[in-house]
């Protein structure tokens, strides 16, 4: 599954393969599963409610991960994209915020499983 999303005028594609899961551990040295994990109680957090979410819960987001996991699967789509400080460095803004809940479906896509 793929998306482009336009950040800081950039149309950046983002993709999530088997492999992804694979290319973060490869250059991060964590597990990829265990991390999102990590940010399950932050799925049911709305868009209206992350204008107004405290501090007190901004001290539990490790942000690493978010910028990791988007680096993972911008690199999955696009196998050019430089290492992640030099590729960040490329972006004048970088709103997580706006860009996670975009990508969150395609993070679940690697989560799901299909019933019969």
């Amino acid at each position: 599954m793929e998306k482009t999303i336009t950040i800081d005028g950039k149309d950046i594609r983002f993709k999530s393969t088997a492999a992804a899961p694979l290319r973060y551990k490869a250059q991060f040295g964590r597990d990829f599963f265990g991390d999102i994990l990590k940010m399950a109680p932050l799925a049911n957090i709305s868009k209206k409610d992350t204008d107004n979410l405290p501090l007190e819960s901004l001290k539990h987001i490790d942000f690493d991960v978010f910028y990791n996991i988007l680096w993972t699967m911008a690199k999955t789509a696009d196998k050019s994209i430089p290492e992640p400080m030099e590729w960040l460095d490329g972006f004048d803004e970088f709103p997580l915020m706006e860009i996670f809940p975009q990508v969150q479906d395609l993070l679940l896509k690697n989560l799901g499983t299909k019933k019969k």
